[in-house]
């Protein structure tokens, strides 16, 4: 069986079928196609967080804001509840050289829009109950933050696209790109082919292995991180909580270089979130270990360890499952979105690492402006064009 369309979207997850909505959302004739299923990938493997709080106050942060002021009506545009809920979040701070770093931090994130504050840890422990007050001195605060279902987040997209045409192949895996006359034509998978003149590669941290079929090498690599799940319980995590280690775990990996604890060698900080049924969730590790997403026995301790030092209430949870999952990690922090030079018809929108489920509403629309267009309005989109990268 062979089909066509005007899009072929490679990958299942949240960005692959955001970019699958907002495409059939411009008229264009799309076919998603998904080696597993959905959310089998970092898409299912991830915390809830929309948090413009956590990036990096650049062009980073300038898309997550505006992804914020989309997902404000996404339930209603696309007819389904996501559990969508503007929380606010907390970015603890547990020392003088934190703050220091969150100072200026700060002051940046104010400039490009977002309005976040620093609080003392009177303050924090007012706005999250349950904290211990000997680990923290104060925290980062922003009230824009929120957090969204991520497994009916991607369906939602999916469903919507559906009911506008797109057609949706699971369990078929890429073998190959073709190619003609130098363009991609289309693709080939373990059951079918399928042809037309653009082909999304969203296959989030397996993007390079789709890109090493047109010849690319991508500058992306895995990055595992591991989280816990509790039994639901009584409400009482009202913020998104994370600390300032994620933030320099993250994007100032050279800080924690004379941190040699397992903490620091596993990228652990707290991120902690609780869904409407009660189910506290928290991680999480950030680990260079290729494809491996199994949860590994000292890192879950060491997640434990820290988790408990923070919020000692942890302690009376019991754990029903914990999950692994790999995040299209990027040298400079920042997503891949655009058409690759050298190869007509390939577009990349990979490498958002663990804030996809943030970013995918703003890059779906990039992606589709940018297809349908060739321009868009949507903010420092110049930023992440993936040829500033040395591709081949």
């Amino acid at each position: 069986m062979s089909l066509t369309a005007d899009t072929i979207v490679i990958g299942g997850g949240v960005i692959g079928s955001s970019v699958t909505y907002y495409l059939s959302k411009r008229g264009k004739r799309v076919i998603q196609l998904e080696r597993g299923y959905f959310n089998s990938g970092a898409s299912g493997a991830c915390d809830t967080m929309i948090a413009p709080n956590t990036k990096e106050p650049n062009e980073h942060l300038q898309l997550a804001l505006y992804s914020a002021e989309l997902f404000k009506t996404l339930s209603a545009e696309l007819g389904r509840d996501i559990e969508y809920e503007q929380k606010g979040s907390l970015l603890l701070i547990e020392n003088q050289r934190e703050l220091q770093i969150m100072e200026e931090i700060v002051r940046k994130q104010n400039a490009l829009g977002l309005h976040s504050r620093l609080i003392d840890a009177d303050e924090t422990m007012h706005l999250q109950q349950g904290l211990n007050r000997d680990a923290i001195v104060g925290a980062s605060h922003s009230e824009i933050d929120a957090d969204v279902n991520p497994f009916c987040l991607n369906l939602a997209f999916a469903d919507k696209a559906a009911e506008m045409g797109a057609q949706t192949f699971t369990h078929e895996a890429v073998q190959e790109l073709l190619m003609c006359g130098g363009s991609v034509s289309g693709v080939k998978t373990n059951r079918n082919t399928y042809y037309a003149p653009v082909v999304v590669n969203a296959a989030g941290a397996w993007a390079p292995v789709i890109g090493k079929m047109a010849g690319l090498n991508i500058p992306i690599k895995p990055r595992r991180g591991q989280t816990v799940i509790t039994e639901p319980a009584s409400p009482f995590v009202s913020r998104l909580v994370n600390n300032v280690r994620y933030i320099v775990g993250k994007h100032h990996p050279e800080l924690l270089e004379n941190d040699h604890s397992l903490k620091a060698q596993m990228g652990i900080a707290i991120s902690l979130v609780q869904s409407r049924k009660g189910n506290v969730e928290f991680g999480n590790s950030r680990e260079y270990v290729g494809y491996d997403t199994a949860n590994t026995y000292v890192c879950l301790r060491e997640l434990l360890k820290n988790a408990t030092r923070i919020i000692p209430g942890l302690k009376g949870l019991n754990i029903i499952r914990t999950m692994g999952g790999v995040r299209p990690h990027s040298p400079d922090s920042k997503p891949l979105i655009g058409f690759v030079a050298g190869v007509p018809g390939l577009f990349l929108t990979a490498g958002h690492e663990g804030d996809g489920i943030c970013l995918a509403p703003a890059t779906g629309k990039l992606a589709a402006d940018l297809i349908v267009d060739g321009k868009t309005n949507v903010p420092a989109a110049a930023a992440f064009d993936p040829n500033r990268f040395d591709l081949f």
